[in-house]
């Protein structure tokens, strides 16, 4: 099976390769690519260098890609690339809401990734991160309300984003002012409570997202979910506050060990060691951070927790290596027998 990588050198692509340094996949070559710009740069796999090519205008010669490079050249390319016989496993937000797309995360829909068209969607980071720790919850006491605060890095932004951060705190500690160019306002020593465009009814596309993506992935629409999305000035790894209405009581220490058995999340909750979720310990860790797992003050029977995940990972590379592995272990890719 030959693997490319599109969109190679950005902040997911670097991590897609550091995933499929320790993933299960087999392939038999892995294609990088990247715009222009970045053509004839090196990047190194299992200690090999790796030339990165130019993207062509039309079909890739690989039998599965992962692309990352922005959503208006997967919709564009994707189903070019399709017609050339490649599975796409796609990052960007160009086909999540198409009804004829799958939207995977494996630990709760891996079954969907195998009536794909050609193209599978990977979730927004800020989704797939609070799923997985939701999920299990959903399935035990059924969800009735959910509501949402995020607190998101700045790497959510890409290798920019987090390069921003870098430049303005230096430049403030420095003696100097903050400037922007990626964000709405300076994020150094700021919160911003404004990610994606606003929408019609207040709340931006990226609190959307939450709700229209919760709904496709758990195929659920009955739930009620409320998002208020906030960058704030950290690197990596997103946290979320959730407060969620169940249709039946949940008591918190069941709750936990639950949680304990379920994939991809780790369970992170002893205040009195001062234990719990961050972004300083989630950063570069697979599993989703679960902690601070409390009954709601507001809804009786309901549940307050906290999570941390590392957006790059979970919310993304992870997330699409981890659907090619099961695409694989069922049979459904080249080189694997049906």
């Amino acid at each position: 099976m030959k693997l490319a990588i599109v969109g190679a050198t950005g902040a997911v692509g670097h991590e897609l390769l550091s995933v499929l340094e320790k993933s299960s996949l087999t392939f038999s070559e892995l294609q990088l690519y990247a715009s222009p710009r970045s053509a004839g740069s090196t990047l190194t796999f299992r200690g090999q260098p790796l030339t990165v090519q130019a993207m062509p205008e039309g079909a890739i010669p690989a039998d599965l890609i992962l692309a990352s490079a922005g959503g208006s050249i997967s919709k564009e390319k994707a189903p070019i690339w399709v017609k050339g016989g490649a599975v796409v496993i796609d990052n960007s937000s160009a086909f999540r809401y198409d009804e004829a797309v799958p939207l995977v995360v494996p630990e709760i829909n891996g079954e969907a990734a195998l009536t794909h068209k050609g193209i599978i969607a990977n979730p927004n980071c800020t989704t797939a991160i609070a799923a997985v720790a939701v999920w299990p919850i959903h399935k035990a006491y059924g969800v009735k309300r959910m509501i949402v605060s995020t607190y998101q890095a700045t790497s959510g932004a890409g290798a920019k984003g987090m390069q921003e951060l870098e430049d303005q705190t230096r430049s403030v500690l420095g003696g100097g002012k903050a400037g922007h160019e990626v964000f709405a306002h300076p994020i150094v020593f700021n919160l911003i409570p404004h990610i994606d465009s606003f929408q019609d009814n207040g709340y931006t596309k990226e609190e959307m997202k939450v709700a229209w993506e919760t709904h496709k992935i758990f195929g659920d629409d009955r739930l009620k979910i409320s998002c208020t999305a906030v960058r704030i000035p950290t690197m990596r790894a997103h946290s979320e506050a959730i407060t969620l209405e169940l249709e039946r009581p949940a008591d918190p220490e069941a709750v936990r060990e639950l949680l304990r058995r379920s994939p991809g999340v780790k369970v992170v909750d002893d205040p009195a060691a001062k234990l719990y979720p961050m972004p300083l310990t989630s950063s570069g860790e697979y599993d989703v951070e679960v902690g601070r797992i409390r009954s709601s003050l507001v809804f009786d029977g309901g549940l307050e927790l906290f999570v941390s995940g590392d957006q790059l990972l979970k919310g993304a590379a992870l997330n699409a290596v981890q659907i090619a592995e099961y695409l694989q272990e069922q049979g459904a890719l080249k080189g694997v027998l049906n």
